[in-house]
């Protein structure tokens, strides 16, 4: 497990995607110490945990541990516990709003937790405030907090590792390594580190650096899913598939539901050309789900391993048991993800005029809730992206344009990197229509290189400036780029290789 980069509708995106892909819960504070009068539990160095229960503080304590070991369903049990020793500690409400199957679950807990910030010191107050800006789509607002939270507790682990995850989900490798290197200098002990040190050094490509990091991870809980499934998703990047089927079943013998290791499963099954079998182990997963969020996952991956076989209908119909599932609970958020999700099926199956109509959905559904302006205001800039990648499908580039011009303004202005990503993206689709390959170019290199639709258009860049050789380079990239789970991995290894034939 990973943590979850909000990239396109940070918010709607990272909550639906928590339950689908590895997420790392980095909502954690304090170590246990003593309870002073006021009901705060303090050691030197650390941020203090405020409650009025010492059972509520046990609870609670359990509960952290198991969401740090990314045990979700069975923190959320103790987390539970916890607010109902304590309705007031805005802290357990803030980790159980981390652990919900639900983005409606995330909200509301989170909400309490916000309503709350006016009797907790000011180190819970400032991770109160800094999941809110992420959910808002503002991760610079969210560093700028969690910046201040680290000079306040330069020995806290666990605020080191928040900034760490900040930098983490803005692709700046580096950055999150040394953060994450320094937590585990204060606390050799912080498994956490380790998983997602070992994630941004398998991004970086350094792979025997990010078996060290999972090695290590491993060591440090080998009875817990998660070790194995991380190491499990490493040996998928670099194409080992059976032995990463090997290690998501080590993660499975330890807990039979740990759904991102049957998803991790699946997806090495679609990657070796056996759809059926890794559709058969979805099912498995479904059958067992211990709640909707799994269920969800399930039916995701289902259509991801469907459009990895090509059938972009099927894909659809298990986009909308989705829909159903969060309509049935009156999930707001995933509601309209999974329009997006249905408006990108139908944009990849040339279906213009019904995927415009998803994305418009999505907008609607997102303003006719309670949830924050904020939110909402993330939803109708990133359908900015949406319209203009229409617009460019439908060949009406002046339209495109002028989207792709106000997306980047808005996403600068609040200095979101991956939203401005996604701008220089849809500015490369553009330039790529103009046929003006070099300032297509330029864009695509500045666009989420994340993303193997984007590796697959620097192929089509360099296949339209007459270069066979860079072409076929980037398809086999984008074709063994090995993404866990991934939409636009399945599309864009269809594109690919037929355009490798072509070559």
């Amino acid at each position: 497990m990973k943590n979850s980069s909000l990239i396109r509708l940070a918010l709607v995106f990272a909550l639906c995607a928590m339950l689908m892909t590895p997420v790392v819960t980095a909502q954690m504070t304090g170590t246990e110490g003593k309870m002073s009068m006021e009901g705060k539990t303090t050691m030197e160095g650390k941020i203090p945990i405020t409650t009025s229960s010492k059972q509520a503080m046990e609870y609670f304590l359990k509960g952290r541990d198991l969401a740090e070991r990314l045990r979700a369903p069975e923190a959320r049990t103790w987390f539970e516990k916890a607010v109902a020793e304590d309705p007031d500690f805005a802290l357990a409400h803030l980790l159980l709003a981390q652990v919900q199957p639900t983005a409606r679950g995330f909200f509301e807990h989170l909400d309490k937790a916000l309503a709350l910030t006016d009797k907790v010191s000011e180190g819970e107050k400032l991770m109160i405030l800094g999941s809110q800006a992420g959910a808002g789509a503002n991760p610079m607002k969210q560093r700028e907090i969690y910046t201040k939270l680290v000079g306040m507790y330069p020995n806290d682990e666990r605020a080191h590792n928040l900034l760490g995850t900040n930098h983490f989900g803005q692709q700046e490798w580096d950055e999150a390594i040394k953060e994450y290197k320094t937590v585990t200098k204060i606390n050799p002990d912080f498994s956490q580190a380790y998983n997602q040190m070992g994630y941004a050094y398998r991004t970086l490509e350094k792979y025997d650096e990010a078996e060290k990091a999972f090695q290590t991870y491993i060591s440090l809980i080998p009875d817990d899913p998660n070790p194995y499934d991380s190491y499990a998703e490493l040996l998928m990047k670099m194409g080992r598939y059976q032995e990463s089927i090997e290690n998501y079943r080590k993660a499975l013998k330890l807990n039979p539901t740990f759904a991102a290791s049957h998803i991790g499963i699946a997806t090495n099954l679609n990657y070796m050309g056996k759809y059926k079998e890794a559709r058969d182990q979805l099912q498995t997963m479904y059958a067992n789900a211990t709640d909707d969020g799994q269920r969800r996952a399930s039916l995701f991956a289902t259509a991801v391993s469907h459009v990895n076989e090509g059938n972009m209908m099927a894909a659809l119909d298990e986009i909308n048991k989705m829909y159903t599932i969060a309509q049935k609970n009156n999930d707001h958020a995933s509601m309209s993800g999974d329009l997006v999700t249905m408006g990108n099926i139908l944009l990849e199956d040339g279906q213009y005029d019904k995927a415009l109509t998803h994305f418009t959905k999505s907008v609607t559904v997102i303003n006719e809730s309670n949830l924050d302006e904020d939110v909402k205001e993330a939803t109708r800039r990133n359908n900015l992206y949406n319209e203009g990648r229409v617009a460019v499908m439908r060949g009406d580039l002046a339209t495109a344009g002028t989207k792709a011009e106000q997306y980047l303004a808005a996403a600068t202005k609040i200095n979101n990197s991956n939203e401005i990503r996604l701008a220089h993206e849809l500015q490369g689709m553009i330039a790529m229509e103009q046929k003006d390959y070099k300032t297509a170019h330029a864009n695509l290199l500045k666009s989420n290189q994340q993303n193997p639709q984007n590796i697959f258009r620097m192929a089509a860049v360099y296949q339209g400036q007459g270069d066979k050789a860079k072409a076929k380079e980037m398809c086999q990239m984008t074709t063994n780029f090995n993404a866990l789970n991934s939409l636009n991995q399945a599309f864009a290894t269809h594109k690919a290789k037929k355009m490798m034939a072509g070559l």
